[in-house]
């Protein structure tokens, strides 16, 4: 099929509609929403540089393990060889395996012609329903055994530096995140599944089994040999001892609103936020004792604006708000968390943010931020990667 020949390196480009962000060594990759991923060197963060742009059609995920870069285009997982990042070329390819429910993080626009890659023949049914909650999506559009946006999404999620477990070198995802690695294996969240990818032979991905979790499901974060899930309705944890079989432990419930998760040890940092497909009235950060994995218990919830993505450097937690910008904490004391605000910074649109200890990278509907964080009360601007200026 025509989609699955586009897979290409081009030129760069400018940030247009800049999604989730990963990391590893001194590159960068930004999803641009549905189009494809940008390779960045950041070898000096206050001078970044465009090497080259990835076409990848319907593409809203990212991961990194060695020198293979791993990807959704509509319906397919690909992978893709970044041992020269400026001529990345396709090796893999694992077709029709996000078949039931959004995966890409992204959105098709009713302006542009909407497609997947299926093998199937396609009759157009519209239908509207309940949808992603990772994003301000609008209603969908079932096509041809696939969910699809009806519109153009918002820019609304998240993103915090997550642990990657042993098995070769992985980057660093955020808590927005739908891919995680860990050791031979790469996971894949899509609205209801779990996705298992073995990897033990990299550029050759091989679909691997599917874990049933329900409906909107959203993010996906591993810490400590366990799966932490965000969903619409609470967070889903999952023991992965053994990385070839998942099991679940509990489900951490609460009103319906979007979930994104972030951990540290024994505490679950988890935002909810309404004004999304989400529904629900929340708008706050709890804090989630997670040391008896089966029986998580809340510790406390703080009022927030409008939070989005975090990212816990303990004890200073980045967390995102949205048009508000962002908010910086020393959660040392669980119980004050809301009397230990450092900074709030106003100046900037706060949508994903990865912390790498003294320098914090940050994600907008405006552009691409990064940070000195030596100090967390004083944020001092590295770069700026602005929408629609090249670099």
């Amino acid at each position: 099929m025509e989609l699955r020949t586009q897979v290409k390196a081009e030129s760069p480009r400018t940030l247009e509609q800049p999604g989730k962000m990963y990391v590893k060594g001194k590159y960068l990759f930004v999803n641009e929403i549905k189009k494809g991923i940008h390779i960045i060197d950041n070898g000096n963060p206050a001078n970044p540089k465009f090497v080259t742009f990835i076409n990848i059609p319907g593409n809203g995920d990212i991961a990194v393990r060695d020198n293979v870069l791993y990807a959704d285009s509509f319906s397919d997982l690909v992978s893709i060889d970044i041992t020269d990042p400026a001529a990345p070329k396709e090796v893999g390819r694992v077709k029709n395996v996000f078949k039931t429910g959004l995966f890409d993080g992204g959105g098709w626009s009713l302006n542009e012609s909407v497609g997947s890659i299926t093998d199937q023949n396609v009759e157009w049914v519209t239908e509207t329903v309940t949808v992603n909650c990772e994003d301000n999506v609008p209603p969908m559009t079932w096509w041809g055994g696939i969910w699809m946006l009806a519109d153009r999404v918002s820019f609304n999620s998240s993103s915090s530096a997550s642990p990657q477990s042993s098995g070769g070198t992985s980057g660093q995802a955020g808590s927005m995140a739908r891919f995680a690695l860990d050791r031979n294996f790469l996971y894949a969240v899509s609205q209801s599944d779990l996705h298992l990818f073995k990897i033990d032979k990299p550029a050759q991905p091989a679909d691997f089994a599917t874990v049933n979790l329900g409906w909107g499901i959203e993010t996906i974060f591993p810490y400590d040999n366990k799966l932490f899930i965000g969903s619409s309705t609470g967070m889903f944890i999952y023991d992965n001892t053994n990385p070839a079989e998942p099991k679940q432990l509990s489900n951490f419930q609460h009103g319906r609103a979007c979930d994104p998760v972030v951990v540290h040890e024994n505490i679950a940092y988890v935002t909810l936020r309404t004004g999304t497909a989400c529904g629900g009235g929340q708008n706050q950060l709890d804090l989630v004792d997670v040391s008896n994995p089966a029986a998580p218990q809340l510790i406390k919830s703080y009022q927030m604006e409008s939070p989005h993505g975090l990212s816990i450097d303990f004890p200073t937690l980045f967390l995102c708000e949205g048009e508000h910008g962002l908010k910086v904490f020393d959660v040392t004391d669980k119980f004050s968390v809301d009397r230990n605000q450092l900074a709030h910074f106003k100046d900037m649109h706060a949508y994903d943010v990865i912390s790498l200890g003294k320098t914090l990278m940050l994600i907008g509907e405006d552009g691409f931020y990064q940070y000195d964080s030596s100090n967390p009360k004083d944020l001092k601007m590295l770069s700026k990667i602005p929408v629609g200026k090249a670099i």
